[in-house]
């Protein structure tokens, strides 16, 4: 397998990190914002939805979309519950993932990380994002309260996928993570698992 994948981006290191978990053989293409690798990537058609990550597999296939490339690699492992119930929370949360938390959390921290984002990092906007993005934490808080992880007695894709932006919300978007002890607890559970690779490993 070979996987296109942003360095600096929780979609692809979310990939990265259950590849590690299982303990998965790949060949990995940096394609970081403003470089000729992604440039060249475009121009290949690597990324069918021209941005990463995208998953080549050795027969041709590419699957694009972070949360389906998890859902594809961690088909048949315990990252999955066998309850059919179960599964469907995990996708409940993997799709809120996308449609609420990553278009708050994972927009703060690029606003103040990236450069040529830094226009549009105005006060307003800011204080905006973290507002809703306090009420977005407090629910997982909410979630955590009284289980270990989001689906269940055990991890599952759900807290792979929300691990990815969620722990660099402090280092990188400026929220305060101290009002939220079970999402810390939570957040030190996923880092101490066998094979855990951080962001920048």
């Amino acid at each position: 397998m070979k996987l296109y994948s942003m360095p600096t981006s929780g979609n692809s290191y979310k990939v990265r990190l259950l590849l590690a978990l299982l303990g998965r053989d790949y060949q990995r293409v940096d394609v970081e914002y403003d470089t000729e690798a992604l440039a060249q990537a475009h121009l290949s058609g690597a990324l069918p939805f021209s941005r990463a990550p995208a998953l080549h597999l050795g027969d041709g296939r590419v699957l694009a979309e972070s949360n389906a490339i998890l859902c594809w690699l961690g088909e048949g492992s315990d990252f999955v519950p066998q309850d059919a119930f179960a599964r469907a929370q995990m996708l409940s949360w993997m799709f809120w993932e996308q449609n609420q938390h990553e278009g708050v959390i994972a927009v703060r921290s690029a606003l103040l990380y990236y450069a040529h984002r830094k226009p549009e990092a105005t006060p307003q906007r800011l204080a905006e994002l973290l507002e809703r993005g306090n009420a977005l934490l407090q629910l997982m808080e909410d979630r955590l309260k009284g289980q270990n992880w989001l689906v269940g007695d055990a991890i599952s894709l759900a807290d792979i996928c929300l691990y990815a932006y969620t722990h660099t919300a402090e280092s990188r978007g400026g929220f305060d993570l101290t009002p939220f002890p079970a999402l810390g607890a939570w957040l030190d559970r996923i880092a101490a698992l066998d094979g855990y690779v951080g962001l920048d490993d």
